[in-house]
């Protein structure tokens, strides 16, 4: 099987912490050939970690990993940016690659700047699930990038999960909102229902059980059944039993009004932290 994110002169990834090894190990389950993926890691024990997991190849240098490169993938700190993009900035300008950042709040202007010219970006917003395939990626890229680049940039990401394009780069704050912090949401509710149950009686080994299954299989239900979320609740509701008891207590305690408001709050820091970046 020949992938199409390695199908050409190679592809880079600039960071080998744990969402690079997602998207590689990813990629590899796809029978994409690893031994054409470079890696920048300055760690010793990650490099080596990497090259014997996946048989990668291994660099300490960024401008070693990137020679041969027409794909980049980003995958460092936001904090670490700068300095991982300017000592390449000379190879983007001769290689011209397409450069795809998960990075958070780092602008595209920014990324181009740092790396010293007009090369194609896509800016990414992953989340924690995709360290297990079961991730959602919101991607944006600009005039800049040409059709090609964003069909390979959307395969590279949907080896940790489902894809979805925004058609302004504001929109990937709403993304952030939503899905890259959505999974800290189920947990606080998961963590909620839990001491619930314990406060109710239930032995806390039973209680995480019921609880994450529950949760488990109400999110196969959202995906698979093909009906809306409303749809979904009302079939579970019936009138006058318990369950309506309890949507009654979370809308009387303004659940739907919360929600929107805590979205909103991830939203205006996501803008706020990417304001932030392009200074």
């Amino acid at each position: 099987m020949t992938d199409s994110t390695t199908a050409h002169d190679g592809l880079a990834f600039i960071g080998g912490g744990n969402m690079a090894r997602s998207l590689i190990g990813g990629l590899a389950r796809r029978g994409a050939d690893t031994r054409r993926i470079r890696v920048v890691e300055p760690v010793a024990a990650l490099r080596d970690a990497l090259a014997s997991d996946f048989g990668v190849q291994v660099f300490e240098r960024g401008e070693d990993a990137v020679a041969g490169a027409d794909l980049w993938l980003l995958a460092v700190k936001p904090q670490m940016m700068r300095a991982a993009c300017e000592p390449l900035a000379s190879a983007a300008r001769t290689q011209r690659p397409l450069v795809v950042s998960i990075a958070a709040g780092i602008p595209v202007a920014r990324l181009r700047q740092w790396l010293g010219g007009d090369v194609p970006v896509v800016r990414c917003m992953p989340n924690t699930p995709a360290l297990l395939g079961a991730g959602v990626t919101g991607l944006y890229a600009d005039e800049g990038v040409d059709p090609g680049q964003r069909r390979r940039a959307e395969d590279l990401l949907s080896s940790a999960g489902a894809t979805v394009w925004v058609q302004s780069e504001p929109l990937i704050d709403a993304v952030t909102a939503v899905s890259g912090s959505g999974p800290a949401y189920v947990f606080l509710l998961a963590e909620a229902m839990e001491a619930a149950a314990v406060a109710e009686g239930l032995p806390a080994a039973d209680a995480r059980t019921l609880v994450v299954q529950t949760l488990l299989g109400a999110g196969r239900m959202l995906d698979e059944a093909g009906e809306a979320p409303a749809e979904l609740r009302r079939r579970v509701t019936s009138p006058g039993g318990t369950t309506q008891a309890a949507i009654e207590a979370f809308q009387a305690g303004g659940f739907e009004a919360l929600v929107t408001r805590a979205v909103h709050a991830a939203r205006q820091r996501s803008a706020a932290l990417a304001a932030a970046g392009a200074q």
